[in-house]
This record gives structure tokens, sequence and C-alpha cells, in this order.
């Protein structure tokens, strides 16, 4: 995505190479990261990059159409970056009749302004997005979208279950090459486990709804991933591909310091 941190570089070299004054680029670089209301129902914090690493984001469940479409009219407008999730179908429609530039990524259920995702290079995966099944393919991709609108291209390994546990252990040499590892099951659960237990870099585990009415909605998943007997696994909440890709985002750049 075009980034706040970004503009704040422009701002601080043309400062350096003396072609804009001090007092003029205080002026910007305050302007750029004040928080915006959004008439009375939101307030975009454009500083939110700058102080975590993260760009503002939306969530679209809950939300009304018309909050949604204005507070990504309110981006488009200040060339903010901004990203939303859960957003369906029909509202992303709605954003875009309204507002240029918007970018929507179905399956995902996200939508963007002012994206540039990442582009796939086969010989770099930092991250790699494991799902036990093709029904948790929502959620994976969620965490996938959101890595590639944050700048990392994620190798995806789909429908990889313990069920077929083939389909995984072929892939483990692949596996053995990331450096953080996003695993989305629903069900038992299983293969966040599975997975720590064959490779020696961190993972993520990301429990889904998908599963019987035993699975109680993810609760099974969920309490089997956070009693896993191989080490080295976290775990974020029901179907929060999100959260998951956020996290990895931040072991990557911690990791670089």
């Amino acid at each position: 995505m075009s980034t706040a941190r970004e503009g704040l570089r422009r701002v601080l070299a043309a400062v350096a190479a003396g072609e804009v004054s001090v007092a003029r680029a205080e002026a910007e670089i305050s302007a750029s990261l004040a928080n915006d209301a959004v008439r009375n129902f939101a307030k975009l914090d454009a500083a939110r990059e700058v102080r975590t690493g993260f760009p503002e984001v939306v969530f679209g469940q809950g939300k009304r159409p018309e909050h949604v479409v204005s507070i990504f009219a309110r981006a488009q407008e200040r060339g903010m970056a901004l990203f939303g999730t859960r957003i369906s179908p029909e509202v992303a429609d709605l954003v875009s009749a309204e507002v240029s530039g918007i970018t929507y990524y179905p399956e995902a259920r996200i939508a963007a302004v002012h994206a540039t995702p990442s582009v796939p290079d086969d010989d770099c995966f930092d991250v790699s997005v494991l799902t036990g099944g093709t029904a948790d393919l929502e959620v994976a991709e969620e965490a996938a979208v959101t890595l590639e609108l944050n700048h990392i291209a994620p190798r995806r390994v789909y429908d990889v279950g313990v069920a077929g546990i083939d389909r995984l252990l072929k892939q483990t040499d692949v596996l053995r090459k990331s450096k953080v590892i996003i695993a989305v099951a629903g069900m038992e659960g299983a293969l966040p486990s599975v997975v720590a237990g064959l490779v020696d870099c961190p993972v993520l585990a990301v429990p889904t709804s998908v599963g019987y009415g035993a699975s109680f909605q993810g609760l099974v998943p969920l309490l089997a991933m956070l009693n896993g007997c191989a080490p080295g696994v976290s775990v974020v909440n029901i179907d929060n591909g999100f959260g998951a890709a956020a996290m990895a985002k931040k072991i990557l750049e911690t990791a670089k310091r």
C-alpha cells in the first residue's frame, strides 16, 4: 500500500536536500498524520502506520453500508492507504460505485484504496499460508491478501489437512524455507500442531468455524490449538486471518532490527 511512512520519508528527504523548509515540513507532517473525523461516526487514524507499523484498517462487518462508503471516500480524498476487512460483495459494489480506485478481493472479503499489492517472487516466500481444507479458504485468503497489501508475498499451500497427511508431508521441504507459517484449520484443528513438529519457524494457528455441530462454530479447533503439544505455536481468534497476518508482519519486521 502507499504508506504514511513513505510520505514522511519523502518530506524528510526534501528537508535534507534543502528543497523544503523545516516550518513547511512540520506543517505537512502534522497535516498528513492528523486524525480525520468522518462526520460524527468514525475517525481515520492516519498516524497508525508510523506508530505501529501497520496501516489503518476498518472492520466492515456490522457497519452500515453508507458509513463504509463514507470512510473509503474520505481516505481516497486524502490519498491515504486504507483497507477494510469483512466487506461483503454488496457493500463492495456500493463503495466501488461512489469511490474511484477501489480494489476488491472477493474470496478474502477485503476492499482497499491506494493499494499496491506485492508481486510474488517464487524464490522469496517468507510466509506460507496453509489450509486444512478448501472450506477454510476464505479465512486463509483474508490472511494472504492482508500480507500482500503489506508488501509480503505469501506462499499459498491449500487443502493439506491431516485427514490426508501425505499431502502435507509432500510440502515439508517447501515449508522449511518459510520464516513464518500461518496454519488455518477447522474440524479438530490438528494441522498447526503437526506442522510445528516439522519446521523450526513460528507457526500462527487460525481456528475456523468450519465443522459439524460438535465443533461449536470453531470452539473445538480453538481449544485444540491452545492445547497443542508442539512448541512454537501461537493461536489467534476464530476465523481471524487478518490477525494472523498482522502478527506475521510484525514478526518479520522486528526480526530485521
